[in-house]
């Protein structure tokens, strides 16, 4: 009862509104909970977070000035206004000292066998206590300076005499400082009500915290001692939000216009004004409106994406509510005012539909133009490294950190190609962009799981809501790698990774694997893997090269393709540590929701070169096999997989595959993007006719300078055709076959391995293994020089196609072939226990 007392006497004493007075009334009750249950129930709506708006703003407004008085009446009722607040102050200062005084005994219990609290229930109650008191501290320690330096000497008549010095004073500085702290008490309010229910909690089930925070003591004047609960403590934070807005009042109305300390004063009182308003607004958000279907809005996320609405791309900051996505620009204040938040636009969560794409394919002049503005991010950085205790100026130095940024900030509005569409049931629409799938995932994720439900919109009060921005944010500022210090452990030089498979699938898809690091923008951050084959179990064997400075962790999703849209199945993050990885591959089993993808890591650091135009991939047509099998770190080549897969996928059924070619035009399409992407030549591939496909394979062989089968094998083969009896012959070739390098080798048995299965199905597609010879034959092995033998023997062309067709035909026939190894084995050179994450 005597903190209702204490804040009522308080409120009636400076003529407060009987309506804040109410509030507060209110406030005091619910939060020190000594009405009993009937007040409960009779503020049970306003118990919820009342304490959230203990006065309402609108009874605060910019008093007048006291004219009636002198200016000598006015400063000496300046000063007792001040010696006022310093009294005030050192009361507080005890109140807080006496809440901190259990802390340290229940934060070193906490560490025992039996805590009376746990660290977390320590940090709860506590939070955001002790900077409270450090920031008052020193509030209270300038003021006490400053009053003793003009303190006044006694009359005889043991009256105080205003100093002559007193006009002089001035304590503006030290309440815009206090002020500036405000947000401090922002934290502790939103943990007020856990606070609150920790205490109440611990009271009743711990006999030793009740007796604990049931006597508490304030050391007063002459050594008087008042008890306190911790619940009654707890809530003097709250009271004084709203006595320093009061005494700032009163302080500017005894304060004369033209006093030094009347502007700074006054921005003060604006500024705490403010800070309560704030408070309100987030409180009526939270707690007086709320949906037909009971849930309240609330701010679920925020950040700051790259809005391209109106056909420019703007950095902007978004709000993520339970019923809504509000767009905001963000204007940064000067020194000593408030940020603000301007309204964009909102969007209704209900009925909204959502559709990502990736625009990987920039305009020429776009490409060029952020070259050229990583290359120059990438001297200048360069530049502070060198200067690492600013030989060259302090001033240079953050002249040119603050240019850093604002080019990353360039780099981070235009550079993003993962484009989020918003389609609303009232036809407007809204395009995001991403700078990652991953962040992409996050949003599209969080928007998707509140539009779900049935939800009915109440109109938000946008004034209101966009102001409440301040209050609200979670995220002050876009996240700029150039604004981080240096991290000694953040990796810089070159991140492979080998994805190798996946599992866990509920039902066969097509699939892919994108794999994101952090970092400096310098480079590319981002690959992925090409689509597999329709598949349980996707296997992909490929290998992503990343050039990275400054990287600390790596994002992996996996993602489905059907129809042209695409989903993301699974993602997660690793942490990049140069102490767990080296050289040497490192094999890994990472969990992606229910999937599990299987990968390799491997990092070599280096010093970089300046960021140049993105590396084309070489061609793989015409180009020895074990070149193309050595770039892309496999066995067998992705040109021969990708083809086969997708065969087996929807050709085996097909009469004459293999025998019917497709179209010349599509076949040197496809060439030409198997030579330019890979990605991009699979993702044709799934919807070229099979024929094209198959002609696309067959090209490849042909192609090759050197055949599949060595030249220098030739005469050697046809000689074991001499061989009658099957099994001797077969044993000899595989002799022979095991003589071969290991990607001739490993991509002749995964091709035969193919047509035997395609031959399994001839009561269909009429090729039987006799046919499947005849075609591959003259592709698969040649001699070493058109028409002529080593030792000089001419060899009929008749002869040689024979050889040719009769040599595939016999290992076709074979049913003891050794299984293909499609790639190379990822960690055996290293550590083969396998990391699973």
């Amino acid at each position: 009862m005597d903190v209702y007392q204490e804040a009522l006497s308080y409120l009636e004493s400076h003529h407060a509104a009987a309506a804040s007075s109410s509030l507060l009334i209110v406030c005091v009750y619910s939060a020190v909970g000594t009405g009993g249950e009937a007040l409960e129930d009779v503020f049970h709506e306003e118990t919820v977070s009342c304490f959230l708006s203990p006065l309402s703003s609108e009874s605060i407004d910019f008093p007048d000035t006291l004219t009636s008085c002198s200016r000598e009446e006015m400063l000496e009722k300046r000063l007792v206004v001040l010696r006022g607040i310093l009294d005030s102050e050192e009361v507080y200062l005890r109140e807080l000292d006496a809440l901190l005084a259990p802390m340290k005994a229940l934060r070193a219990s906490a560490g025992t066998s039996q805590p009376v609290l746990s660290s977390q229930q320590v940090q709860t109650v506590f939070y955001q206590i002790p900077e409270l008191r450090d920031v008052h501290q020193s509030f209270y320690s300038g003021l006490k300076a400053r009053l003793g330096a003009h303190t006044p000497p006694e009359s005889s008549s043991g009256q105080d005499v205003p100093s002559c010095s007193s006009s002089e004073l001035e304590m503006g500085d030290l309440f815009l400082k206090l002020v500036n702290h405000l947000g401090l008490y922002g934290g502790f309010i939103e943990n007020y009500e856990k606070a609150l229910g920790v205490v109440r909690k611990c009271t009743q089930a711990n006999p030793l915290f009740r007796t604990l925070a049931e006597t508490l003591y304030i050391n007063g004047a002459y050594k008087a001692r008042t008890a306190y609960t911790l619940e009654a403590l707890l809530y003097k934070p709250l009271d004084r939000i709203t006595k320093t807005t009061l005494v700032l009042r009163d302080l500017l109305k005894t304060t004369p216009v033209e006093h030094k300390d009347y502007a700074a004063l006054q921005e003060a009182l604006r500024l705490s004004q403010s800070f309560l308003s704030g408070v309100n607004e987030s409180s009526q958000s939270k707690r007086e409106v709320t949906l037909t279907h009971g849930m309240r809005r609330q701010l679920m996320r925020d950040g700051f994406v790259v809005d391209a609405s109106d056909g420019v791309r703007s950095l902007r900051h978004f709000f993520l509510y339970t019923d809504l996505l509000l767009c905001t620009r963000f204007k940064h204040a000067g020194r000593g005012k408030q940020d603000q938040y301007r309204f964009s636009w909102y969007l209704p969560l209900a009925g909204l539909r959502l559709r990502w794409v990736a625009d990987h394919e920039q305009p020429p002049d776009t490409t060029v133009r952020l070259l050229n503005l990583r290359t120059k991010m990438f001297l200048l950085r360069q530049q502070l490294q060198q200067n690492p205790k600013g030989a060259r100026g302090l001033t240079w130095t953050a002249r040119n950190r603050k240019k850093l940024e604002q080019m990353e900030l360039l780099l981070l509005t235009h550079s993003p190609v993962y484009r989020l569409d918003l389609h609303s049931p009232s036809g407007k629409s809204h395009t995001l962009f991403f700078p990652s799938l991953y962040d992409l995932e996050e949003w599209r994720d969080n928007i998707h799981k509140l539009t779900r439900g049935n939800i009915e919109t109440i109109p938000p009060d946008l004034l209101t809501l966009t102001c409440a921005c301040v209050k609200l944010r979670m995220t002050q500022q876009p996240h700029l790698h150039s604004s981080v210090a240096e991290d000694e452990k953040s990796l810089c030089g070159t991140v492979s990774v080998a994805i190798h498979s996946a599992s866990g699938l509920q039902e066969p898809a097509c699939v892919y694997v994108c794999v994101e690091v952090d970092g400096y923008e310098f480079y590319d951050k981002q690959a992925q893997t090409h689509s597999s084959v329709r598949s349980l179990n996707p296997l992909w064997d490929q290998e992503l090269s990343f050039q990275v400075d400054g990287a600390q962790k790596m994002m992996v999703l996996c993602v489905s393709q059907s129809d042209g849209e695409e989903a993301v199945l699974g993602k997660t993050t690793v942490q990049l540590e140069s102490s767990s990885l080296s050289s040497r591959w490192r094999r890994q089993t990472l969990q992606l929701g229910q999937l599990e993808v299987t990968l390799s890591l491997k990092y070599c650091p280096h010093q970089l070169e300046a960021p140049g135009a993105p590396i084309q991939q070489p061609p793989v047509f015409c180009v020895p096999i074990e070149k193309v099998a050595q770039q892309e770190g496999v066995l067998v080549p992705h040109v021969v997989r990708c083809c086969v897969e997708e065969v087996e996928r929807r050709g085996m059924d097909e009469v004459g595959i293999y025998r019917i070619s497709g179209t010349a035009t599509d076949i040197s399409s496809l060439k030409a993007a198997f030579n330019t992407n890979l990605r991009e030549a699979v993702t044709r591939l799934r919807s070229a006719e099979v024929n094209t496909v198959s002609g696309v394979l067959k090209l490849y062989f042909r192609e090759l300078p050197e055949p599949l089968m060595p030249p220098d094998l030739f005469q050697s083969l046809a000689k074991t055709l001499d061989i009658q009896d099957m099994n001797s012959r077969l044993v000899s070739m595989l002799s022979l076959l095991q003589s071969c390098p290991d990607v001739n080798r490993n991509t002749f048995l995964y091709l035969i391995h193919h047509l035997q299965r395609v031959a399994k199905r001839q009561d269909v597609n009429k090729m039987t293994l006799m046919n499947l010879a005849t075609v591959f034959g003259p592709s698969l092995l040649r001699p070493p020089v058109a028409g002529l033998e080593h030792n000089g023997v001419t060899v009929d062309i008749s002869q040689e196609v024979v050889i040719q067709v009769q040599v595939v035909f016999s290992y076709l026939q074979s049913n003891s072939l050794p299984e293909a190894q499609t790639s190379l084995p990822y960690g055996s050179d290293t550590e083969e226990e396998t990391t699973h994450m």
